[in-house]
């Protein structure tokens, strides 16, 4: 894409993948795909959207108040999304779902998107960016999802916040060749993983960078045990 000519939110939208994201090795043409198509500010809290591009987490406050949860950064949002090596007929579990943005980077790139989000302030806001951007493939679910969701299994597992450790029945929720991505550890050490299940009962972990994001939000968070 050449940046000429360009009105100025779409040249800031370049530059955010040009200058942030790609150099933070994002090289999967089918994420900055969706980084152009799914347009970040929509997703933003009205007071944040002259900042909805820049290289930080975006504070999540609602009219009722302060969730203290944050936007991920978009390089963050964007690696994320490209170690899930999505594929276009896959089902997608998000934990953790903030603004939908996230989510909706998923569903650009997939079949079905479920998310779930503990705070019912961010479910209510999600599921408006979701309507009025007509995302019809993501399904935003209100509940704790620390230790996975539901019964079914999926492509591609992606949690949004860190954990301490991989729950079980997190893991047995991806189906045989799934992938579940997320950031391990406390401050100021986490590493991004990838883990990988492989048979029935049988999983790869590979570790993929160093980062520190906050924890997930969950009751059942602090029950983890190394």
């Amino acid at each position: 894409m050449n940046a000429m000519n360009l009105p100025e939110i779409e040249i800031a939208r370049f530059n955010m993948v040009e200058q942030q994201i790609k150099p933070w090795d994002v090289s999967d043409p089918r994420v900055t795909d969706a980084l152009f198509a799914v347009h970040r500010e929509l997703y933003t809290p009205s007071s944040m959207r002259a900042i909805a591009f820049s290289d930080l987490e975006i504070p999540l406050i609602m009219p009722a108040g302060d969730t203290h949860q944050t936007m991920l950064t978009p390089k963050m949002e964007a690696r994320l999304a490209q170690a899930l090596d999505l594929k276009p007929d896959d089902c997608v579990l998000e934990i953790g779902t903030g603004s939908g943005y996230q989510a909706a980077l998923l569903a650009y790139m997939t079949r079905q998107v479920t998310t779930v989000e503990i705070d019912a302030r961010l479910v209510t806001f999600a599921q408006d960016n979701l309507r009025q951007n007509q995302l019809n493939n993501v399904t935003v679910e209100h509940g704790d999802g620390c230790k996975g969701w539901g019964s079914n299994e999926y492509d591609a597992i992606l949690v949004t916040g860190s954990l301490p450790a991989v729950p079980d029945s997190m893991k047995y929720q991806l189906r045989i060749g799934g992938r579940l991505v997320v950031v391990l550890g406390q401050a100021p050490v986490m590493t991004a993983i990838q883990i990988t299940r492989t048979t029935a009962a049988s999983f790869e972990t590979q570790s993929l960078f160093e980062t520190v994001i906050k924890p997930l939000v969950g009751p059942h968070v602090s029950q983890f045990k190394f």
